[in-house]
């Protein structure tokens, strides 16, 4: 009988081709038109022209020089010219004017289509909620002549507490709701919220009492009702397999309880509602957090997945990519379809069709046909951190660490497959040939001893090492390539994020079809779902104990400010050469050696900046809040208060609600544009959540020296952050009237809270932690929110005098700022930090009077934005142009 010829793909000599042009055509085409995307997003429109006249100039060089990459030169302008145009005309998200005239602040009732909802589960000691998205139809106008409800389209997120009415996606809902347009954070480096709402259709935001929301009716809804109602559904089934008897009837290791489901939730479906704040704290310190919520990368296992299982059962390999891409749209549409898993999908999809179409199978040829579609049919993606981690992924794997690996040992991993058939052996280069024999020789002695089916030992633990080598490899080379983007996008430089991916990967690959078949035997029977169901506990319980272990080390969080625009350039070319370099014979060192000089370039420490010689006093833009950044003369950095939300949801409750924290999102990445990776000193004036609700991720993120803090009070969210403190390792120290600090050269002396002052209620503005800076002839006094019986006392106690700069108390409010104490304090300049259209009135009218008719200049951030202020020694004082960093345009 004639033996079958061997398959193509057991040959160890799989070429590694070059990145030329002609092998990489739609790469290269890629590549030029994400360079058109860039030029329009960063430069005037005049730019076209020169894009223009490079082409006529690259066609003229064509016909009168006959060298070949002169010739790419006008097919590269083109592209470059496709680019410019598709990203030049590109319409805007709808910025929702209409509705947003409405969102004043004011009761209105409202009238809208729920079309989505989603539960919120608060920490203990705080209410759960629900939030539902409406898209409206009606709103209330209410005129001196009238009142009448007026046609308005657009969408608005509302936060639904004490006890919403079962809502389901297409009722309709008409309640009393003040809608407020999302804060705009005049900071540098903050995030904005409302774009992020505006890119979801939403454009006003909301809290309304669950009795006055009264449901008027409802209908089947659109698509998005049923692949939100599709999300829930399938969420809902591993919270009632966690809660089933036979889940309780496994072993405590094996069992899934409701944050376990929580998190399956979040990693299968993307609904992120049961997932527990600590354990994400935990996976995002390790950057693994991506692993563990569904997000482009699972819809790419997943595809990936089906994908070698069909070709493992011998199915065509058209009908494999039909089915993969069919089966990987209907698991998309369980995660309720975002963004990031659209494109994913797309990707994915196209990259297996160009694969298919390709006769050579190039892995990143298919790669430029995804990017093409994506970035054509929206340019913008190419600034979105989904997208380049999607792409620099692929890159990673596919142009670098698979050359790297071919050209080293993933010859001989393959070589160690199928020793027993020795007429392959000629088939193989004689090394790899020689490598099969020493194999056979090796389990030959295991052979004699325990039979010959255990002789195939030896080249089954090669097999094993060497595909770990593979992992270990794609890990690093992973790590490397997202140095980057997790410093732009995330400030994260995870010292520990190797063992924790490289750990974490593998098992996410056992976790996600172990989970999914959880779910699908879940849908017959609770305990059909037992086995898979008791493996899947058992993996998630290990992964999560190893990685709570390694955040908690402190090389776990390392966070690093978002580096200059010519050090990313620098890291790009980095990892051009190393794709560059891997596919060369003989260049692999030169690859191997860049990657950890791509990694020292993004997180290489650079100084803070910082006025020498002088005293600083920033104001942030926190809207109704107060945080304050203080530079000492010497560079030493003090935060004083880190913002946070203001109503009646708890800080957990409103993060949850809106996915905002404004310590995270606003204050931290203002301090790591100033390149202050530590702060010396965090002061807390009080424990009120304007205050104190984003402190909590500034301790994580710059871990201080020092939290001074004022008045003790019974506030659960107050002992949660001194908890917070020291597990970091951070020294408290209480501070009341008569207490003083030599600061980096600055006197600091403290007025209030008086000694024999006591609070054991709730949390005061009289709490407040109140200090005096002195340096040389300049001063600066902060007063948190004190009111006007702290303000007696001090001037009492004959602590005030005159200063040269004053933090306003309260938000200028008429509760603060009394007359006398404006006398004894005569202030030269002030500032009030404060949110614009906020529902308190302040700053108040007359406090404002107050100070003009004293000649104090006044700032306020809700006109102003961020505003800083440099005193030097002689007591002089000038203000920086607002908004601007300190260091990019005032101190260099």
């Amino acid at each position: 009988m004639r033996r079958a010829e061997p398959k193509a793909e057991l040959w160890p000599a799989r070429g590694v081709e070059r990145l030329a042009f002609r092998r990489l055509p739609v790469l290269w085409a890629a590549g030029w038109f994400c360079a058109g995307v860039g030029m329009a997003r960063f430069s005037s429109q005049p730019v076209a022209v020169w894009i223009i006249a490079l082409v006529l100039l690259g066609g003229l060089l064509a016909v009168r020089v006959q060298t070949a990459w002169v010739r790419l030169v006008p097919l590269a302008g083109l592209w470059v010219v496709v680019g410019f145009a598709c990203a030049a005309t590109q319409p805007a998200p709808s910025q929702q004017r209409e509705l947003r005239a409405f969102a004043d602040n004011v009761s209105r009732e409202v009238r809208g289509e729920v079309v989505r909802v989603r539960r919120l589960e608060a920490e203990e000691g705080e209410a759960d909620g629900v939030s539902i998205d409406v898209a409206v139809e009606a709103v209330e106008e209410d005129t001196p002549e009238t009142i009448r409800m007026v046609p308005v389209t657009g969408g608005a997120r509302l936060t639904v507490v004490g006890g919403a009415p079962a809502l389901r996606c297409g009722d309709w809902v008409d309640a009393p709701v003040r809608m407020r347009v999302p804060e705009q954070y005049r900071d540098p480096g903050a995030w904005q919220y409302g774009d992020a709402l505006l890119e979801q259709g939403i454009g006003a935001h909301g809290t309304v009492r669950g009795e006055k929301l009264a449901p008027v009716g409802g209908r089947s809804g659109g698509w998005r009702c049923r692949l939100y109602a599709a999300q829930s559904w399938a969420s809902g089934r591993m919270r009632e397999y966690a809660g089933s008897a036979a889940n309780l009837r496994l072993p405590r290791a094996m069992r899934m309880d409701a944050a376990d489901a929580g998190m399956i939730d979040a990693m299968l479906f993307g609904d992120r509602a049961g997932l527990r704040h600590e354990l994400r704290l935990g996976f995002e310190r390790t950057g693994s957090f991506h692993l563990f919520v569904v997000s482009g990368m699972h819809v790419a296992l997943i595809a990936f997945g089906l994908f070698w299982l069909a070709r493992r059962v011998r199915m065509p390999e058209w009908a494999a990519t039909c089915s993969t891409i069919a089966l990987t749209a209907a698991y998309a549409m369980l995660t309720g379809f975002g963004v990031p898993v659209q494109r994913a999908l797309w990707m994915s999809s196209l990259f297996l069709v160009a694969r298919l179409l390709d006769r050579e199978r190039n892995s990143l040829n298919a790669l430029g046909v995804a990017v093409l579609v994506v970035l054509v049919w929206s340019p913008s993606a190419l600034f979105e951190a989904s997208f380049e981690m999607t792409f620099l992924a692929i890159v990673a794997v596919a142009g670098i660490a698979g050359p790297l690996g071919e050209r080293s040992f993933l010859p001989y991993a393959r070589a160690a497959r199928r020793l027993g058939e020795v007429w392959l052996d000629v088939r193989y280069e004689p090394k790899l040939a020689q490598f099969r024999v020493m194999l056979r020789l090796a389990g030959e002695p295991v052979a004699r001893i325990f039979g010959r089916w255990a002789g195939g030992w030896a080249a089954a633990l090669v097999r094993m090492m060497l595909w770990g080598a593979e992992l270990g490899l794609v890990a690093v080379v992973v790590e490397a390539v997202m140095a980057a983007p997790m410093a732009v996008y995330f400030h994260r430089a995870v010292a520990l994020g190797l063992p924790a991916n490289v750990v974490s990967v593998p098992v996410i690959a056992l976790l996600m079809p172990l989970a999914l078949a959880t779910f699908l035997a879940s849908l017959v029977s609770a305990w059909l779902a037992m086995v898979p169901g008791a493996a899947t506990g058992l993996l998630l319980h290990g992964v999560t104990w190893f990685i709570g272990h390694v955040s908690r080390s402190r090389l776990g969080d390392v966070r690093v400010a978002e580096p200059i625009w010519w050090v990313l350039a620098g890291a790009l070319a980095g990892v051009a050469f190393c794709c560059w370099a891997a596919r060369r014979p003989g260049w692999g060192w030169a690859a191997v050696a860049m990657l950890p000089v791509v990694v020292a370039l993004v997180i290489w420490p650079e100084r803070p900046v910082s006025a020498p010689g002088m005293l600083e006093v920033t104001a942030l833009d926190v809207g109704q809040g107060d945080s304050l950044l203080v530079t000492g003369p010497g560079g030493a950095s003090m935060l004083v208060d880190a913002g946070g939300p203001v109503g009646g949801l708890g800080p957990v409750l409103a993060m949850r609600a809106t996915g905002f924290d404004v310590g995270e999102e606003v204050v931290a990445p203002y301090l790591w544009s100033r390149r202050i990776r530590r702060l010396d000193v965090v002061a807390l004036t009080h424990e009120h959540s304007d205050h104190m609700g984003g402190m909590p991720a500034v301790l994580r993120d710059f871990r201080p020296r020092e939290l001074w803090v004022g008045l003790d009070v019974p506030s659960s969210a107050y002992a949660a952050l001194l908890t917070e403190a020291a597990s970091l390792g951070v020294r408290v120290r209480r501070m009341r009237a008569g207490d003083r600090v030599d600061w980096d050269g600055v006197a600091v002396s403290v007025l209030s809270p008086a000694v024999g002052y006591g609070n054991g209620g709730p949390p005061k503005n009289d709490d407040s932690l109140v200090m005096r800076m002195q340096f040389g002839k300049a001063s600066v006094l902060l007063e948190g929110d004190a009111e006007r019986k702290s303000e007696a006392a001090m001037v009492a106690a004959g602590a005030g005098g005159p200063v040269t700069l004053l933090k306003v108390g309260h938000h200028g409010s008429a509760t603060s700022s009394t007359e006398e104490f404006l006398a004894a304090t005569a202030p030269r300049e002030a500032v009030i930090s404060v949110g614009r259209e906020n529902t308190f009135g302040h700053p108040r009218g007359d406090v404002v009077a107050r100070f003009a008719a004293r000649g104090t200049r006044l700032y306020r951030t809700d006109m102003f934005g961020l505003t800083t202020f440099l005193l030097d020694r002689e007591g002089g004082l000038r203000v920086a142009d607002t908004g601007k960093v300190p260091g990019f345009d005032l101190y260099r």
